[in-house]
Formats: structure tokens, sequence, C-alpha cells
């Protein structure tokens, strides 16, 4: 049943479809095409055993499109902020490429599946949006993710990064600015919904106050500053998931079944505590 917001919402894309078109193409023309940051896609901080180990994955925003070099990008970011909150030592791989779908994420790593992680943080979305899929057909593709993680790669908690507001890209013109803003936030409604019915899984939410100043030159991938903002966000939201031991593990990278007191972790050692 079409709700009046669903209604009102599909008669805003028709009636806007001819200028929302033109805008698309226009856009893309002009849009800058700017690299993936040059740098190490793995590397590791800190020494000593009790291992926290790290995978992120995704798109364009995964691969740091928009600056020059990976220390400066979310991998850079992430990593360093993770290090210092957690103490413990950080084994981190990076498999990202620009323009990849979330279904397009999941094949990339099953293609070549990147060694054992502890936790995954998926970066995807905005190509979704682009592709035109619609939320519901998203989140299934993030099921099928998420379950080939959990159950097949065998992480104890994959983490998805919130969509980021699309509203406020610069390089996009009004209307297709707020129609495609629209889609950002509803998609992120359903990615959060979902991720909290989903044991393993959860959703990071993302405050950004994007404009000019802090994006890169395209005007649609994050700056530097982005970045930085996004990575200390998601290295929070990991540390308080609670996913590693109160005290160390008996084993480097396996989590103490004697004190870590999350579910997931709790099955990965294969014993009850």
């Amino acid at each position: 049943m079409l709700t009046a917001n669903t209604l009102l919402r599909l008669l805003l894309r028709f009636s806007l479809a001819p200028v929302l078109l033109a805008q698309v193409i226009a856009t893309r023309r002009r849009a800058l095409v700017l690299p993936e940051a040059q740098g190490a896609r793995e590397g590791r901080l800190g020494e000593g055993p009790y291992t926290l180990r790290l995978l992120i994955a995704g798109d364009s925003s995964a691969a740091g499109v928009g600056v020059d070099h990976q220390d400066r990008a979310l991998a850079g970011y992430l990593t360093r902020a993770l290090r210092a909150r957690t103490g413990r030592p950080l084994q981190w791989e990076l498999r990202a490429r620009s323009g990849l779908t979330t279904a397009d994420v999941h094949a990339l790593l099953r293609e070549d599946p990147p060694a054992h992680a502890d936790v995954v943080v998926v970066v995807s979305g905005v190509n979704d949006l682009i592709e035109q899929i619609p939320s519901h057909k998203a989140v299934q593709h993030r099921e099928a993710l998420a379950q080939w993680l959990l159950d097949e790669y065998g992480a104890a908690h994959v983490v998805f990064a919130s969509l980021p507001p699309v509203h406020r890209f610069p390089l996009l013109p009004q209307p297709l600015r707020y129609v495609a803003g629209a889609d950002a936030r509803r998609h992120d409604r359903a990615l959060a919904e979902w991720a909290a019915t989903r044991p393993g899984v959860s959703h990071a939410p993302i405050a950004l106050d994007l404009g000019p100043e802090n994006m890169a030159a395209d005007g649609f991938h994050p700056g530097e500053p982005v970045y930085r903002a996004c990575g200390e966000a998601l290295a929070e939201h990991i540390y308080r998931l609670d996913l590693l031991p109160v005290e160390p593990g008996m084993e480097d990278g396996v989590p103490s079944r004697r004190h870590c007191r999350n579910q997931r972790c709790r099955a990965r050692t294969g014993k009850r505590t």
C-alpha cells in the first residue's frame, strides 16, 4: 500500500524527472575525476599480544578519494584513533575501490578474501543511490554481505557506516541535491532499522557538517577534515561495542573465553563463559 509520503515522493520525482535527468547529465560531465589515495593498504600499529584485527571495505570514500595519501584518509585516521582508544596492537587491511555498490563490495571480498579480521567496517551506499537501487534492495545486499562476513569469513562484528548528508554535497545543484539527499536519508534509516535487529551488526551514525571548505575539490568526496571526523567517530563506535576482553586473552587475536562479554566473541571461541 502506498503511504501519503511515498505517493508524494513519487509525484515529485515524476514532475521533476526532466530537470533531474538534465542535472544528472550536466553534473557527470563537469565532475572532476579524482584518484584514490596513495599509500599502504595494510599495516600494523603497535607490538605485543592481544592484537585487534580490522578490515575496512567499501567504495571511493573508503579508498580515500579526495586526499593524496592513506594517512590523511579514512583508514589512517580510523586505525590511529582505534589504536589510541584500545591501547592494543592493531592489524589492519583496506579493500576498497571507486564506484562500488554494496553488492560490488561483497563480490570484491568473496573473489579474494582478505586475511582474518575481528571487526569489519563497511563504507558504502552512495553508489547504491547513484545506481537507483531501492532502499529495501540495498538492505538485502547488506544482509548478504553481513551474513558472509559473520558466518563464512568469521568476523566477530560488522559495522556499517551511515550514509553521508548528500543534501550538503556542493557539487549537486538543486533540486537534484534535495532529491538525492532525501534518498540518502531514507536508505540510512532502512540501514539503521535493519542493523538494530541483526546480531553481530551495527550502524554507526556519523555527524558531519559538510561544506566546500572541508570537502574535496570535486565537491562530492570527503576532504581531510571529513575523513578525520569519520575515522574518529568509527573508532569510538568500535571501542564502545565491547568486543575486546576486559583482561588480556589467552591467545594473540583470540578473545579470552573467560573475560569476553560480547556474545559473538564468545561464539568465536567455541566455548561458553
